[in-house]
C-alpha cells in the first residue's frame, strides 16, 4: 500500500515537537541566582476607568525602547529563486520566534524562497493557518529585500517531495554550510525541522555579518501578532493597571503553569540550582523582595488551581487569564482557541508588564527577555531560594540577561 508522504511528513514534525519538549524540560535551567475580577463587569471595569484615568499610566521605570545596531541585510541581485524552504511552526509564541529566524537565516544564505509556514498542534493533525495568529503582510514586507516570501508552494513543486532536515536553534553557518547546503544542491526544495539541543540566547558581540543581522530582523522585526490576539491582550493588561491603582498602575506577569510545574519537579538540582519555583516559593520570594500585599500579579495559569491558594492568600489582587479575558471572547481564546493562542496572550502580557518574573526556566523567560530589553523593560527578577536571616533587595534578583548584558538582545539593540 501507497504512504502519502504529507503524513510521513505530518508524523515527522510531531515527534520531532515532542522530542523538542522533552529536550526543554530535561535541559532548562535558571541563571544562578481584594475581590476577584470575575465579579467586577465590563461595565465596573470602564467605571473604574473613568474615575481613575490615570490608573492606565505608567510610573516608575522608564520603557524607553533601544535602537536597532544592525543594519537590514543588503538586497541581493534579483534572480530566479535557487529552490524552497518550508517548514512549520510548533509549540509557542516563543518556540515560533526562533524558528522563524532559523528558517529566515537560512533561506537567505541559501538565496531560496520562504514559503508561508502553518502551526501545527500537539497532536496529530491539529494545524491553523500562520495568519490565525500573526500579521502575514508584516512579516512578507519586512522581508523584503531579505528573502522572498511565498503563501503556497508553486504547482510545480508540490508534486516533489521535500528533503527533511533537521535544524538546530540558533543555526550557525557553518551548520548550514556542513549540513543543509549539500542537501539543497541536489534537492532544492527542503522542510525545515527545528529541534533545541539547548536554550541559548546569549550575545555574541554586535552583528557584524549579512546573517547576524538577518537573525537581528527575523527576530525582532518580522513577527507581530495578529489585531484581534493584540487587542484583546490590551485589555487585559488596561484591567490589570486599573486593578493596580493603588501601586501607581504598575503590576507583575509571574510565568507560572501548574501543568508545567507537576511535569518539571521543583526540586534543587546537582547544580544547586532549580528549574521552577512553586506557587509558595514565589509567594516568599515576592514577600522577601519587598512587594506588599496590594501589588496586582498576573499568572500565565489559565484556569485557577487550587496549589495557587496560598500566593492569593498572601496577594489578594492575583488572577489568571480566566479572570481577565472579556466574557465575549472566552469562547474562543480559553476554550476552542488551543494552547498557541493562550501562549499569545500570555507571551504579550509577560512583554509589557512592569515587572516580569519567570517561575519557570526556559524558552518562554528568554524570549520575552528579548523583547522587554529590545522596549527598555529591563525590570526581569530572576527568583531564588531566599534566606530569611538577612535582608534583600529586589535588584539582587536582576536576570543575568539583563545585568551582564549577555542575551542576544544586546547584540541587536543599543
Amino acid at each position: 500500500m501507497a504512504v502519502d508522504p504529507r503524513q510521513v511528513v505530518a508524523g515527522f514534525l510531531t515527534i520531532a515537537m515532542f522530542a523538542m519538549l522533552g529536550n526543554m524540560i530535561k535541559r532548562d535551567h535558571f541563571d544562578s541566582v481584594e475581590a476577584s475580577v470575575q465579579e467586577t463587569s465590563v461595565v465596573q471595569f470602564d467605571a473604574l476607568k473613568s474615575k481613575d484615568k490615570s490608573a492606565t499610566q505608567v510610573s516608575g521605570e522608564s520603557s524607553l525602547e533601544l535602537k536597532p545596531c544592525w543594519a537590514k541585510p543588503v538586497p541581493k541581485e534579483t534572480e530566479q529563486s535557487k529552490g524552497f524552504i518550508a517548514f512549520s511552526l510548533i509549540g509557542g509564541p516563543e518556540h515560533h520566534i526562533s524558528q522563524v529566524t532559523d528558517a529566515v537565516v537560512v533561506a537567505r544564505y541559501l538565496g531560496a524562497t520562504l514559503v508561508l509556514p502553518d502551526i501545527r498542534g500537539s497532536e496529530l493533525g491539529q494545524k491553523r493557518n500562520f495568519e490565525d495568529m500573526y500579521d502575514a503582510d508584516k512579516f512578507t514586507t519586512s522581508l523584503i529585500g531579505v528573502v522572498k516570501v511565498v503563501k503556497e508552494l508553486p504547482s510545480e513543486a508540490t508534486a516533489e517531495n521535500p528533503a527533511v532536515v533537521r535544524v538546530p536553534n540558533r543555526v550557525a553557518k557553518d551548520f548550514i554550510i556542513n549540513n543543509i547546503e549539500p542537501i539543497f544542491q541536489t534537492k532544492s526544495y527542503l522542510r525545515l525541522a527545528s529541534f533545541f539541543p539547548s536554550i541559548n540566547l546569549k550575545a555574541r558581540g554586535k552583528p557584524n555579518t549579512d546573517l547576524d543581522s538577518t537573525a537581528c530582523l527575523a527576530m525582532f522585526g518580522s513577527l507581530e501578532m495578529k489585531q484581534e490576539i493584540l487587542q484583546v491582550s490590551d485589555t487585559m493588561i488596561e484591567r490589570l493597571k486599573i486593578l493596580s491603582r493603588n501601586s501607581g498602575s504598575q503590576f507583575i506577569a509571574v510565568d507560572l503553569r501548574v501543568d508545567v510545574l507537576e511535569k518539571k519537579g521543583c526540586k534543587e538540582k546537582g547544580n544547586g540550582k532549580k528549574p521552577c519555583y512553586a506557587p509558595v516559593e514565589i509567594r516568599d520570594f515576592l514577600k522577601k523582595v519587598g512587594f506588599n500585599s496590594d501589588r496586582t500579579i498576573y499568572l500565565t495559569q489559565t484556569w485557577w488551581h487550587e496549589s495557587l491558594n496560598p500566593l492569593k492568600e498572601t496577594f489578594p489582587k492575583t488572577y489568571t487569564k480566566d479572570d481577565l479575558i472579556p466574557a465575549e471572547k472566552k469562547a474562543q481564546f480559553l476554550q476552542s482557541g488551543g494552547a498557541e493562542i493562550q501562549r499569545a496572550l500570555d507571551f504579550q502580557i509577560c512583554s509589557k508588564s512592569d515587572v516580569f518574573v519567570p517561575a519557570i526556566a526556559g524558552l518562554f523567560y528568554g524570549n520575552v527577555a528579548g523583547k522587554r530589553i529590545a522596549s527598555g523593560r529591563t525590570q526581569i527578577l530572576v527568583p531564588s531560594q531566599v534566606p530569611t536571616f538577612s535582608p534583600i533587595a529586589s535588584s539582587d534578583f536582576i536576570s543575568t540577561y539583563v545585568s551582564k548584558k549577555n542575551h542576544l538582545a544586546y547584540s541587536c539593540f543599543c
